[in-house]
């Protein structure tokens, strides 16, 4: 395989990417329900306490984030899981690597497709979700709500590079969306109460930089304390800023090793789509 990258090909093959998902309306839909949660959540986010009506940017975002980190990452697994194993079994594949291309630049031109689309979606939604409450924003609200959709959309990209490893490893779709469901579950359904279980059993003796470490591991724990700790007012809901270390609490690193995640379960797919 070439390490030089003729970018061009790689830009054809992911705009053929990013429009086909326009064509079957995938980035509308997704942009649709992103919407409707987000003008809902600001809206009714606090009926539980007897309120309704916007109450602050950063009690919607905090609600947000219990959504988003159920619905992105399985979005990202759908939307990358058959991106080379379907193409595969369609027979595609064989007659694109016929084609004066590398094998990087197919991945790399469906990996970025796939990400403008899953991009696209999500800041179309999450802005026009809140664009009726606009003139309640401050330009400071803005600003936060606007690291939130980049947080959610750095997550999503971690999964779909996720997603794209399990797409070359597997022998066929059946199998890849069958790891792509179960990877959903370990990250977001299973992880945490696993933690959870640990930290029970080990009474006390599992420290901070321990639990802080093993949190690393999960992107969608990464995107949840990138929004707690972005935020006062969100940290003191979540209760985490006396658990976390100091060096582990910086937006900036989190935000590091979140791009970390993204870039090395591709870098595991280029080496294995060889």
């Amino acid at each position: 395989m070439s390490a030089r990258i003729e970018w061009t090909q790689v830009r054809v093959i992911a705009a053929k990417e990013w429009r086909d998902r326009i064509r079957n309306r995938w980035v509308l839909a997704v942009a649709v329900l992103f919407a409707m949660f987000a003008l809902a959540i600001a809206l009714f986010g606090t009926a539980q306490q007897g309120e309704v009506g916007f109450h602050g940017i950063e009690s919607t975002v905090a609600s947000l984030v219990s959504l988003v980190i159920y619905l992105v990452p399985l979005i990202a697994l759908i939307l990358g899981y058959d991106a080379i194993v379907g193409e595969k079994e369609r027979g595609a594949l064989e007659l694109l690597l016929s084609m004066p291309i590398t094998r990087l630049e197919i991945l790399l031109g469906k990996y970025l497709g796939l990400a403008a689309a899953l991009a696209s979606s999500t800041v179309l939604g999450f802005g026009a979700g809140l664009l009726p409450l606009a003139a309640q924003l401050s330009p400071s609200d803005a600003y936060h709500y606007a690291g939130f959709v980049l947080s959610a959309i750095l997550m999503g990209m971690a999964f779909l590079s996720i997603s794209m490893l399990v797409s070359v490893l597997s022998s066929d779709r059946v199998r890849a969306s069958g790891a792509a469901v179960g990877l959903w579950f370990f990250f977001v359904l299973i992880f945490d109460l696993v933690l959870m279980g640990a930290l029970v059993l080990s009474q006390g003796s599992l420290g901070n930089a321990v639990f802080a470490g093993i949190l690393m591991l999960n992107p969608a724990d990464i995107f949840r304390l990138l929004n707690i700790f972005s935020s006062e007012q969100v940290q003191n809901m979540y209760g985490l800023s006396t658990v976390m270390p100091e060096g582990l609490t910086n937006p900036a690193v989190l935000m590091a090793i979140m791009l970390a995640w993204i870039v090395l379960p591709f870098i595991f797919a280029i080496r294995r789509f060889r």
